[in-house]
């Protein structure tokens, strides 16, 4: 998830892959996903990752109907205390919501919960956030009545809300970009501008990837200083080193085959 800020990130969410993962969607960066037995080993060594970085994680079991259901980022979106519960942007993924949206209103007891009504639709993924500073895709599953609903909640809090508009060449914001800190943006050169960002506050900055390592611009940072990233991505290696950011690197094969990237996997709340 990436609307939480560093120091929030203590725990996770995550769901386990059915085996029917092989029919999962997929349109950008895999043809579909083909070994369900290493994809799973893929997501244990994700959550091994999270766990070893001091991140407590709790797993919610499959479910047989919904080929995409590992991918709960889209199915929630939790800033501050306060939840919103979008309609995701892909029929087929609407189902998936109700046992996350339960688990996470007990687990975060209290919580404030806002749902979408009407035509207004959203996949989490289309969100970053940069300290206060907030940005969200304009996409194929994420539009303006959905943007509308998001901005209400961040106008809650006095936070802004900035709106990108995803190329065709894209599923999500965070298919493409990042916050590995608070103040460090990653993004692909090609399919993003500077000036889609707008200035950013005082202290931070966008790091542009050369557009063949687009995929490695997706990082889960993590509040001990290390950054979770997908291996095989040596500029972005290299990039987050410079800056003093130790990385852990886990093979993302299977997952990057139904379009999936490190934040997709997981719900920090």
């Amino acid at each position: 998830m990436a609307t939480v800020r560093l120091d929030q990130k203590k725990r996770a969410l995550v769901r386990s892959i059915p085996s029917s993962y092989t029919k999962a969607l997929a349109r950008y960066f895999g043809t579909g996903p083909t070994n369900v037995d290493l994809a799973r080993a893929q997501q244990q060594a994700y959550v091994d990752a999270l766990e070893a970085n001091g991140v407590a994680v709790h797993r919610l079991d499959a479910d047989e109907n919904h080929p995409d259901c590992m991918f709960v980022e889209d199915q929630a979106v939790v800033v501050d205390g306060h939840m919103l519960l979008p309609t995701p942007g892909h029929p087929s993924r609407v189902a998936e919501q109700p046992p996350i949206a339960e688990f996470l209103m007990e687990a975060l007891e209290g919580v404030q919960t806002c749902t979408m009504g009407g035509e207004a639709r959203m996949d989490g993924g289309d969100i970053i956030r940069l300290g206060d500073l907030f940005f969200v895709g304009r996409s194929s599953r994420t539009n303006d009545l959905g943007i509308v609903s998001l901005a209400s909640l961040l106008e809650f809090f006095g936070h802004e809300l900035r709106v990108i508009d995803i190329p065709e060449g894209a599923l999500h914001l965070t298919s493409i970009s990042s916050t590995p800190t608070d103040n460090i943006i990653l993004a692909p050169e090609g399919f993003l501008k500077p000036e889609d960002f707008g200035a950013l506050p005082e202290g931070c900055e966008i790091i542009w990837i050369p557009d063949e390592e687009v995929y490695g611009c997706n990082t889960i940072g993590l509040p001990n200083g290390k950054v979770l990233m997908a291996e095989g991505y040596p500029t972005v290696k290299a990039a987050l080193n410079e800056r003093g950011l130790e990385t852990v690197e886990i093979d993302m094969s299977e997952i990057r085959a139904a379009d999936g990237s490190l934040t997709c996997c997981s719900i920090f709340y």
